[in-house]
């Protein structure tokens, strides 16, 4: 029976704070016990949701992604999560899916959130990224792209999406139920991360962090304003049955995006 062994950290954040949020993750990392095949954390978890990347950017040689290789390797699993990255004159915000070996893949937001902003600091992504762990194939999403089903589309059988957030509070409704549809309209597996507390802007996250089965329904959901690590499995099977009793998927629309 195929299974990953998923833990995610859902949690308060340093404001632009890069070596107090990385201690922070180390300590809860070490409290991590179970074994574990993908660790979640948040976007942007090294600084909080920052439009300052000029004084807070890295290099992939930097101090966020070089953690991540270590505790990619400490824990023998993969450590996902974006942070603020520069190469050459732009800015990204970038996820990084990276393996206990060391190697790692990247996948730059597509969608910034022009409401805040995130547009007149950071470069746009163009590529999807889809990895495979234990027979599953994944793709990993950052926050905004949440509202864009289009993007989200499951033209590649892909088995689980990850969105990874600071998604205020006073949307969270939109959150929830933009996560099932997710789900649902995809007939995969879907793990929303999301910090908790207030950012630099006086913001309030709740987190409502969760993970959803390929009909919408809950498989483990994070209590709201509380920190936590939460850690659960999921089956291949679960899948199969979904899509052999209801193939809809079959049935969606051709066509590319330009």
């Amino acid at each position: 029976m195929e299974t990953i062994k998923v833990c995610y950290i859902q949690t308060n954040l340093h404001w632009e704070d890069i070596d107090k949020n990385l201690e922070m993750f180390t300590d809860k990392l070490d409290a991590i016990s179970n074994d574990v095949d993908l660790l979640i954390l948040p976007e942007m978890f090294s600084t909080g949701f920052s439009m300052a990347p000029e004084k807070w950017s890295e290099t992939e040689e930097g101090k966020a992604l070089t953690w991540m290789k270590e505790a990619a390797l400490a824990k023998g699993c993969v450590v996902t999560g974006s942070v603020i990255i520069q190469e050459n004159e732009n800015y990204f915000n970038r996820l990084f899916w990276v393996q206990p070996d060391q190697t790692y893949q990247s996948y730059d937001k597509r969608h910034l959130f022009t409401f805040a902003g995130e547009d007149a600091h950071y470069t746009s992504g163009t590529e999807r990224l889809i990895v495979d762990l234990k027979g599953f194939k994944i793709m990993p999403l950052i926050c905004y792209d949440l509202r864009f089903p289009v993007w989200s589309r499951n033209d590649v059988n892909y088995d689980l999406a990850i969105y990874v957030a600071n998604w205020p509070e006073r949307r969270s409704y939109y959150w929830k139920q933009l996560l099932i549809a997710r789900a649902i309209e995809n007939q995969a597996y879907v793990i929303g991360v999301n910090r908790v507390g207030d950012d630099g802007n006086d913001i309030y996250h709740s987190g409502d962090s969760v993970c959803l089965d390929p009909l919408g329904g809950m498989v483990y959901s994070s209590k709201p304003g509380i920190e936590e690590v939460a850690c659960f499995e999921i089956e291949k099977k679960v899948i199969q049955t979904v899509r052999e009793k209801f193939n809809f998927l079959n049935d969606q629309d051709s066509f590319q995006i330009i």
